[in-house]
């Protein structure tokens, strides 16, 4: 089974301190329980139980310090692992994985810098079990790092001066190494440079949000800065803000993957055990409907997440693939997981709101994670870059196999410039869409045909090109060829088998008409473009005889599988 069953953990790992490190991290949580979780959840608890397990089993230390600076051959930074860990903390509660996530973030600029002291001296706090802190975004420019405002002046005795706010900045509460992001005074230079919690210099001014964490607004005034507590400066401050992003945004579609996995263990147990009017709720065709189609969502989301890690982890100056397929796991993955939590409230309704159910922080924290480094349109506005190359220029790359081996992903640290998205080529798509022969799949062939002639032969003006809404639109549907290309490619490494397949390519098929009747409907759509956008709207194959195999074998299957223990 490709989902997370914390009851039967039977899944690869690479290596046995792997395998501790997560079953010893859902024992944790499973010892907790569901009434303490959501207890501290109603009260913004401070998680110190978690930081405290985290630290006496060296957790953030073995999984997040590359093997150079590591204690041990169980050290390095390993994302196909890390991907494991992401989605069981957040298949228990999303403030536990948010602090892990901002100190991925706020490790980013420390390891890609060229400061070795620096890099020794995190090495030393993660193996204390400290957290981290990225101080990039403001209140008045949000992540727009243009426009910061944080300063560093030189002073005539050598040594810096930071003065500067900086606003929704996770553990910055708790955090020795607080990644700071400015311009020199002088210059206008960019730079990156580690700042203390605990310095007189550094006020912490408030939790700007309510929830666990603490999101916080901090100000550094006239705060002292030696020259070997700089970690860049220039172009190099710059990358290191841009690959930083890259790398950790990508952990956001894990978040939504582990909280969709447990609200819909908890969804179906409620609806397949409860009997209304005489049947039991599973028992409705469209309930059976609607969490199938769930089902399909969750799983395709995994299968994309997956397959992007073997990118991420593949990556070199040659082949720069996963920049595409990064923020497509940020924003496709995290939408995805949106719809699947709807869909599965329009099942269980008013139980989504009580209490004492995981789904109720669900249906809140859902919605958090397309709205995190850096919002969807962003993301998609990110995309759009790379679709002449993708179309029109292919490029022949060897085949990738899984990704899984135990070994450090240096080049993610390593990337140089994050410029030059446009220059980036991939190999063909049509390789994955043509590895099957499936009724929905040829359906979405057909409808990929048509949009990329809409590209060339309807190709959008300058106008709309400028045009933000419309490229959105546009994005959504390059997007949707994006995630079936890496789906494909997956399904056989998790021998998916053809009817589940199937069924995903069902919702595909709707989801490509849906933005193709948007983008028809736009305001700037030329009438020879609103030809092509009918020619793309098209009806999923019906199969009875398939929906009720995947009904029965994958989805109702899963009635009754976990619970987690109040």
């Amino acid at each position: 089974m490709i989902l997370l069953n914390p009851n039967n953990l039977k899944r690869y790992y690479p290596d046995d301190t792997t395998r501790d490190l997560m079953h010893k991290t859902i024992q944790f949580f499973e010892a907790k329980g569901k009434c303490k979780i959501k207890a501290d959840d109603h009260a913004r608890a401070w998680y110190d139980d978690f930081l405290g397990f985290v630290k006496e089993e060296k957790l953030f230390a073995r999984l997040l310090t590359p093997s150079t600076y590591g204690q041990g051959e169980d050290y390095r930074w390993d994302t196909w692992r890390n991907c494991e860990f992401n989605e069981i903390l957040a298949f228990y509660g999303l403030a536990y994985w948010y602090t892990w996530q901002v100190s991925i973030l706020g490790l980013g600029p420390i390891w890609m810098s060229d400061n070795e002291t620096l890099k020794r001296k995190a090495a030393q706090l993660l193996e204390a079990g400290e957290v981290f802190a990225f101080g990039l975004s403001e209140r008045e420019h949000g992540a727009d790092i243009y426009s910061t405002e944080m300063s560093l002046d030189p002073q005539p005795g050598g040594g810096y001066r930071a003065n500067g706010e900086k606003y929704y900045i996770g553990n910055a509460n708790i955090a020795p190494m607080v990644s700071t992001f400015g311009k020199m005074a002088d210059s206008g230079e960019y730079v990156f440079f580690t700042a203390d919690y605990r310095h007189q210099d550094y006020e912490l001014v408030k939790n700007i949000t309510a929830s666990q964490n603490y999101v916080g607004q901090y100000i550094l005034h006239d705060y002292p800065i030696a020259e070997d507590e700089i970690l860049s400066q220039g172009w190099d401050a710059w990358n290191a803000a841009l690959n930083t992003i890259n790398v950790g945004k990508y952990n956001l579609g894990w978040a939504s993957i582990g909280i969709c996995t447990h609200a819909f263990y908890e969804s179906i147990n409620h609806a397949a055990n409860r009997r209304l009017y005489d049947m039991y709720v599973t028992d409705f065709p469209h309930v059976k409907r609607t969490f199938t189609d769930a089902y399909a969502r969750l799983v395709a989301m995994k299968l994309f997440a997956l397959r992007a890690a073997d990118y991420m982890r593949a990556a070199s100056p040659e082949d720069r693939r996963y920049l595409l397929y990064n923020p497509m796991v940020k924003m496709k993955v995290t939408l995805q997981g949106e719809d699947v939590i709807n869909l599965l409230w329009d099942v269980i309704a008013a139980k989504g709101f009580e209490h004492d159910t995981y789904f109720e922080m669900a249906a809140r924290d859902i919605r958090a994670l397309p709205k995190l480094e850096g919002t969807v349109h962003v993301n998609i506005a990110l995309i759009v870059k790379f679709m002449p190359n993708y179309f029109f220029n292919p490029k022949e790359y060897e085949p990738l196999p899984r990704q899984d081996s135990p070994k450090n992903d240096d080049f993610l640290f390593n990337q140089g410039q994050a410029r030059g998205l446009g220059r980036i080529r991939f190999h063909d798509y049509n390789l994955a869409l043509n590895s099957r022969e499936l009724p929905n799949l040829d359906v979405f062939k057909e409808q990929v045909a048509v949009f990329k002639e809409f590209l060339a032969m309807a190709t959008p003006n300058e106008g709309q090109r400028k045009n933000t809404d419309f490229l959105l639109t546009l994005g959504e549907l390059f997007a949707l060829v994006v995630y079936s290309q890496l789906i494909l490619e997956n399904a056989p490494i998790y021998e998916i088998e053809d009817a589940l397949l199937d069924q995903i390519f069902d919702f595909m098929v709707r989801d490509f008409s849906q933005f193709a009747l948007q983008l028809h409907n736009k305001p700037s759509t030329t009438s020879q473009q609103m030809e092509y956008c009918t020619r793309m709207l098209r009806k999923p194959v019906v199969d009875e005889a398939r929906f009720q195999r995947v009904w029965q074998e994958h989805v109702y299957a899963l009635k009754d599988l976990y619970e987690m223990r109040a």
